[in-house]
């Protein structure tokens, strides 16, 4: 019998299918006991996480025996993967398993920004009537949408956008242009370049790496379409937000929605406050019952596969 550690939140009924078996200690507030989460750590052949827990090093030091670290979610800049293999340990995320929370995220953001008239409501409640100023808005039909990282997350979003009637283009550093997926797709591989110049709408599915921090900085939102939208739900320190929050006061930006930020929780911050047709969410593009189901029943049978 294997002894289970779970510190964030997970299905229930996914941890009741683990602890038929194994021993488990499910605890989604372990997280913020840093010092008993490494001293259960230290008896743990399992250890299953979110995006919270840093499994990197005094914890991952404490991972004497553990063999495999499931991640609730696809992200695994939480985690130091290369370590966890030094130590025999095996990394599972939960791939593909969120990817239709995060698709129908993005679509949603796409829809409101472009039409602009979905955050009107204490207006008209006080009595006013900005039907003028809100009869300008735009359709999703016909516009397009670049995707910049074209996996799982990014595939699911051009079936929808283009569901829609969206045009759908794609870039990704790790897929040629002739990569089977764009044909299949029927989406158009674009370089980044033309990507960020034409795209009426860009959503942000990159994981966080050297090469991808501070992808999006003031002079690539410079180039970025008179009144395009930007949408982030991959991970923060891709966007540089003061450099963002500039470009919407100066309507150089139609639009943002940022989901995930450099620190979090975000702390107080008069530069996003007030700032015109700007959504912030506090990293849920990819959580909700359906998702949280999914990723969850998906890592309990990984790792009971892996511990047979």
């Amino acid at each position: 019998m294997a002894r289970i550690v779970i510190p964030e939140f997970m299905d229930e009924r996914a941890v009741a299918q683990l602890a038929a078996v194994h021993d488990v200690l499910y605890d989604p507030l372990l997280v913020d006991d840093t010092p008993r989460l490494i001293s259960e750590a230290q008896q743990a052949d399992v250890l299953i996480v979110r995006n919270r827990t840093q499994v990197r090093n005094a914890l991952l030091s404490a991972l004497g025996r553990c063999k495999v670290v499931g991640r609730l979610g696809v992200g695994l800049d939480n985690i130091d993967v290369s370590g966890c293999e030094a130590k025999g340990m095996r990394v599972i995320p939960a791939s593909g398993a969120n990817a239709l929370s995060v698709a129908e995220y993005v679509v949603s953001a796409t829809l409101m920004l472009l039409r602009g008239a979905y955050l009107s409501s204490a207006a008209v409640a006080e009595g006013q009537w900005p039907r003028a100023a809100l009869s300008d808005g735009r359709e999703a039909a016909g516009q397009t949408l670049g995707i910049i990282g074209f996996g799982s997350i990014g595939q699911t979003t051009a079936r929808l956008a283009q569901a829609l009637g969206m045009k759908v283009m794609a870039f990704d550093a790790m897929l040629a242009a002739d990569a089977p997926v764009f044909a299949q797709t029927g989406v158009y591989f674009a370089p980044l370049d033309e990507l960020i110049a034409k795209a009426d709408v860009i959503s942000l599915h990159v994981p966080l790496v050297d090469t991808t921090r501070g992808l999006f900085n003031a002079a690539r939102i410079a180039a970025m379409k008179q009144g395009a939208v930007l949408i982030n739900t991959s991970r923060g320190h891709i966007v540089d937000l003061p450099a963002l929050a500039a470009a919407l006061r100066a309507g150089k930006l139609g639009g943002a929605a940022i989901d995930v930020f450099d620190v979090e929780p975000l702390q107080a911050s008069t530069m996003l406050q007030g700032c015109p047709n700007l959504l912030l969410t506090p990293h849920v593009s990819g959580l909700s019952v359906q998702a949280n189901e999914r990723v969850s029943f998906m890592i309990a049978e990984k790792v009971l596969e892996s511990l047979k």
